[in-house]
C-alpha cells in the first residue's frame, strides 16, 4: 500500500511537471512595469515560468515576422491585427490588456511647463531647447505626426533628441540631455529620472491599446491563454491602473 502511495504521488508530480510550461512572452515596453510586477504572482499560482522580453512594439513585431519564436505577444492592437492576418497569432485568442495615453515628462524636480491646452502645449514645445521621443515607438510616431499637424514639425525636429526606446528617453531627460519627453504616461511614471507633467490635452490625446495574442505555433497555448486571463482579472487591472494605465 505504501509503495502504491509513493508511485501515485510520483505520477501526480510528473503530471504537474508536464503541465508546467516556460512561456516566452514578447511584450511592449508599454506594459513592462505592470507585467514585471504581476509575473511572480502568475508563476506562483500556476507553476508556469515566464521568459519575458520587452522592447519597442514595432521592433518585436518585426522579430516575429522574421520567424522569432514566442508563445504570447503583448503589443499594440495594430501589431496584433497584422500578426493575426499573417497567421502568426491565433486571432481567436486575442484580448485587450491595457491602454495608455501619451504625456509630457521633464527631469525630476524641474519646473512643470504649461500643457493644459493645445495652444499651451504648442508654446511649451516651441520654447523648449530640446525634446526627446522614441523614434520607432508608437507614442513617438504619434507625437511626430502631431507636431506636424500643429504646424511646428520642422522647428521641433531641429531640436529633437531621438531615442531607440522609452528607457533611453528617460535617461536622456534624467541626465539633462533633453528638456522634454513625449512618451506614454505610464512609461514616464516608471522612469526614475523623470516627472510626469501630465497627459496631452484631451483634444490632442490618443490612446495606445495593448492586446495579447497567442502564437499559432505555440506548444503551450493553453498556458499562454491562462496568462491572458490572469491579466484580465480585477486585481491585475488594479496594478495596471497604479502604473498609469487603463483597462482595454
Amino acid at each position: 500500500m505504501k509503495t502504491l502511495a509513493i508511485v501515485g504521488a510520483a505520477a501526480l508530480f510528473g503530471m504537474t511537471a508536464l503541465q508546467a510550461a516556460e512561456l516566452r512572452v514578447l511584450a511592449s515596453n508599454g506594459v513592462k512595469a505592470a507585467l514585471e510586477e504581476l509575473a511572480p504572482a502568475f508563476e506562483r499560482e500556476t507553476g508556469h515560468r515566464l521568459a519575458l522580453e520587452f522592447g519597442v512594439a514595432n521592433v518585436l513585431k518585426r522579430k516575429i515576422d522574421e520567424g522569432g519564436a514566442f508563445d504570447l505577444a503583448i503589443l499594440t492592437n495594430a501589431n496584433i491585427d497584422d500578426l493575426s492576418r499573417s497567421g502568426k497569432v491565433d486571432g481567436a485568442s486575442r484580448a485587450g490588456i491595457a491602454r495608455s495615453g501619451v504625456g509630457i515628462g521633464v527631469r525630476k524636480g524641474a519646473r512643470h511647463p504649461d500643457i493644459s491646452s493645445p495652444e499651451a502645449l504648442k508654446r511649451t514645445v516651441l520654447a523648449a531647447k530640446s525634446i526627446s521621443w522614441a523614434k520607432e515607438g508608437a507614442s513617438g510616431q504619434y507625437f511626430a505626426g502631431l507636431v506636424d499637424r500643429m504646424g511646428i514639425g520642422e522647428e521641433t525636429r531641429k531640436k529633437a533628441v531621438l531615442a531607440a526606446n522609452g528607457v533611453e528617453v528617460g535617461k536622456l531627460v534624467g541626465e539633462g540631455k533633453a528638456e522634454l519627453a513625449a512618451l506614454l504616461v505610464n512609461e514616464i511614471i516608471a522612469a526614475p529620472g523623470m516627472d510626469l507633467v501630465g497627459p496631452l490635452p484631451a483634444a490632442l490625446q490618443t490612446y495606445l491599446v495593448f492586446d495579447g495574442g497567442v502564437a499559432s505555433a505555440s506548444p503551450s497555448a493553453e498556458a499562454a491563454k491562462a496568462l491572458i486571463a490572469f491579466l484580465k482579472r480585477p486585481a491585475a487591472k488594479a496594478v495596471f491602473a497604479a502604473k498609469g494605465q487603463e483597462p482595454a
